[in-house]
């Protein structure tokens, strides 16, 4: 069944796995919320209960582990390779005042 699974993402393309990847981060604030001091004011529901902060933490956390376990598996090696690339290449250019790129 494992096997299956994974043979199903591994078929998905490289966008969806961008995608269920990026999915993660705002599971992750989202999971975090309840437990910041200065969100009180902002969000009433931080008032809640100890096994509901618990409770929610469990949930969302475990979508967000969810979601990057799963966009790794879309992506795979050489996805994964190809995001790494593109962070490098992103942050190894600048573009001067001709509005031409070059790098550093």
């Amino acid at each position: 069944m494992k096997e299956k699974i994974k043979h199903w993402l591994s078929k998905l393309s490289f966008r969806t796995g961008v995608i269920v990847l990026a999915l993660c981060v705002p599971c992750y604030l989202i999971s975090f919320f309840p437990v910041i001091p200065w969100v009180k004011d902002l969000w009433p529901l931080t008032v809640m209960s100890a096994y509901g902060k618990w409770l929610w933490w469990v949930v969302w956390f475990g979508l967000a582990k969810t979601f990057q376990y799963g966009g790794i598996t879309i992506l795979g090696v050489e996805g994964f390779k190809r995001v790494k690339s593109f962070f490098k290449r992103k942050k190894n250019t600048t573009e001067d005042c001709s509005g031409q790129l070059g790098t550093e």
